[in-house]
C-alpha cells in the first residue's frame, strides 16, 4: 500500500453514479479517472458504451442533443435510433445490423440495430495488477438473445491504464442458439468539439477511399479536410481500406497540442468508415472501424461482407484508443 494515501481514489478511480431528472433518469454511470489525465464515463445501461471521454480536461468526443436517454425510449422503427443517438465516444452499433434500414432474407432490420440501447445483464469493475502494469477493468454481459429467433451475447472487456494514456476495448460476440447467425459489428466513435475544428489535423493511412454515395464523391479530394460548421450540411461518408492488419486513425488538434489514435486489426475489422458531418450542432467527425460498411445487412450479403457465426463460436474484436500529447 501507498503509505502516502488513505484511499486509492487520490491516485485513480472508479466510481458508479445515477442521474436524475431527462430521459437519462435513473441510468448507472461509471466515472473512471486513471490519474494521468484521462477520464471517461461508461454507460452500463447502454452496452457498456463510453458516452464521454476527455484528456487533460479537453473535452475529446461529441455529446449530441439528444443527451442521455435511457433505454425506455428507445424507438426500434426504421431511423428511431436517432431519437436517442447520445453519440458520446462510442456508440456500438450492431449485434445483427448497422446501418441502413434494410429487409435481410424476409427480416426488417432499423437503423444500427438494437445493441446500443440494450443493458448490460452484468457489470462489474475492479482494480488488476500486471506485468503489463495496472489497470482499471470494466466487464459488462449484454444479452442480444430472442425466444424462437437469434440468441447472441457480447461480452465486453474496457481496460484503462493507470501508467498510460490509453484504453482498450476487448469484444467477444457468441453465438448461445442452435443455428449460424450474420453478425455485424461498427465501433462508433465520435470526436467533438474541442477537438474536432476546422484546424484538426485527420490522418488515415489507407491505401484506398471510396465515397459512400455521389454527395460524397462530391467532395471526395477533400475528406481528411474539416471545416467550420455550416447550416444545412449534409452528412458525408468516406470508406477507408487498409492493406494488411495494420489499421489507423487519428485525429490532431495543433490549437492544444493534443489528440488520440485509434489502432485495430483490419482484418478482422475490415469496413472503416469515416463519417464526416459538419453541420450546426451536429459536428462531428466518426472514426469508426467495424466488421462491415453501414449499407444495410442486405448489401452486405451480396458484397460477401456479411460474417457468420456458428452455435457456440465465439468471434472477438480489439480496438486500442492511444491519447496524443504535445507534452510528451
Amino acid at each position: 500500500m501507498n503509505p502516502y494515501i488513505g484511499h486509492d481514489s487520490q491516485l485513480y478511480r472508479m466510481e458508479e453514479h445515477r442521474l436524475i431528472g431527462g430521459k437519462g433518469d435513473g441510468m448507472r454511470l461509471l466515472e473512471i479517472s486513471n490519474g494521468k489525465g484521462m477520464e471517461l464515463t461508461v454507460s452500463p445501461d447502454r452496452c457498456a458504451d463510453i458516452s464521454r471521454l476527455s484528456f487533460r480536461g479537453i473535452n475529446m468526443s461529441y455529446f449530441s442533443p439528444c443527451g442521455y436517454v435511457a433505454p425506455a425510449y428507445y424507438d426500434d422503427k426504421e431511423d428511431g435510433w436517432l431519437k436517442s443517438f447520445t453519440a458520446g465516444y462510442l456508440t456500438t452499433c450492431g449485434l445483427r445490423a448497422v446501418g441502413t434500414p434494410s429487409t435481410d432474407e424476409g427480416v426488417r432490420y432499423p437503423l444500427h440495430g438494437t445493441i446500443a440501447n440494450t443493458p448490460a445483464e452484468q457489470c462489474r469493475w475492479y482494480e488488476e495488477e500486471t506485468e503489463d502494469g495496472t489497470f482499471l477493468v470494466v466487464r459488462a454481459l449484454i444479452k442480444d438473445e430472442n425466444i424462437f429467433g437469434p440468441k447472441l451475447r457480447l461480452y465486453r472487456e474496457l481496460r484503462i491504464s493507470t501508467e498510460r494514456n490509453e484504453f482498450l476495448i476487448n469484444d467477444t460476440i457468441e453465438n448461445t442458439g442452435d443455428k449460424e447467425e450474420g453478425v455485424e459489428i461498427l465501433y462508433h466513435m465520435n470526436m467533438g468539439y474541442p477537438l474536432l475544428d476546422e484546424d484538426s489535423v485527420v490522418e488515415i493511412p489507407s491505401v484506398e477511399v471510396t465515397p459512400r454515395d455521389e454527395h460524397a464523391a462530391e467532395d471526395l479530394a477533400n475528406w481528411k479536410q474539416m471545416i467550420t460548421p455550416q447550416a444545412g450540411y449534409v452528412e458525408r461518408c468516406y470508406y477507408h481500406r487498409f492493406e494488411g492488419k495494420e489499421g489507423r486513425a487519428s485525429i490532431w488538434q495543433p490549437k492544444l497540442g493534443q489528440g488520440l489514435e485509434i489502432t485495430f486489426d483490419a482484418e478482422q475489422l475490415d469496413g472503416f468508415v469515416e463519417w464526416k458531418m459538419m453541420g450546426v450542432r451536429d459536428y462531428v467527425l466518426g472514426l469508426e472501424c467495424g466488421n462491415c460498411y453501414p449499407d444495410g445487412r442486405d448489401v452486405m450479403r451480396k458484397k460477401g461482407m456479411l460474417k457468420s457465426v456458428a452455435p457456440g463460436q465465439k468471434k472477438t474484436y480489439q480496438v486500442r484508443v492511444r491519447m496524443l500529447d504535445a507534452q510528451l
